[in-house]
């Protein structure tokens, strides 16, 4: 009996020497991916890498990891000589496959949420124009034009709907813009308040989906596969 208490001492001793090891192991690694994550050549921010699943040194030693969750903040991206900056990309990356040396790694499957705050979308918008949270599942867009038939300088602010476009394209529409009897006013307005952006930066693989207009700032849904993002 004296024998078997020994053995089961070495053994919880072992165990628990193993799963401090494994966590090191982790912590080191996710310290290593956050440094390494990148989009492209796209000038991002922060990075946080979470990886998931236990024992992760065996996960390491089959260069497959089981679920990798990434939250990727400020990316600058340009599309059609215009720059729309994604606020925060947090995605979940399912079945990663590591490269050689570690220097690489693809996703067989991905999905996540693209955020971009109602002041990157200001930036995006011409010169001028704000955009902020309208409630209901629109924006309210904010310029003002100027009409030389009266001479006079008027600012308008519209509820405009916000649709996703080709699958990278953010599209904003006023709903009505009021024109107040004055000939050529609704699109003198629209010139301002309604624009396309596209946007760019995505990893290769990863496609937008649907977006919703919250308080926070557009929410844009995206999924993938074949996903890559270390390079």
């Amino acid at each position: 009996m004296r024998a078997l208490r020994i053995l089961l001492i070495i053994a919880v001793v072992l165990g628990g020497v193993f799963v401090a090891v494994d966590r090191a192991a982790v912590y080191f690694a996710e310290s290593e991916a956050e440094d390494r994550v990148g989009f492209g050549g796209v000038e991002t921010g922060s990075t946080d890498v979470s990886i998931k699943g236990f024992p992760f040194l065996t996960q390491v030693a089959g260069s497959e990891l089981d679920r990798v969750d990434v939250t990727v903040e400020d990316i600058r991206a340009s599309a059609a000589g215009r720059e729309i900056r994604i606020s925060e990309i947090r995605a979940q990356l399912h079945q990663v496959t590591l490269g050689a040396g570690y220097t690489s790694a693809t996703a067989s499957r991905a999905t996540g949420t693209a955020v971009v705050s109602y002041a990157a979308l200001t930036e995006a918008a011409d010169e001028g124009v704000t955009v902020a949270y309208g409630g209901k599942g629109k924006v309210k867009v904010t310029g003002s034009v100027r009409i030389p038939l009266v001479d006079r300088t008027l600012t308008r602010s519209v509820l405009s709907t916000v649709t996703l476009v080709d699958g990278d394209t953010v599209k904003v529409r006023a709903d009505e813009v009021p024109g107040e009897g004055i000939p050529g006013l609704e699109d003198l307005v629209r010139q301002k308040t309604d624009f396309e952006r596209g946007i760019g930066g995505l990893p290769d693989g990863l496609k937008l989906e649907k977006i919703e207009v919250a308080p926070g700032g557009l929410e844009i849904s995206m999924s993938g596969s074949d996903v890559e993002l270390a390079g």
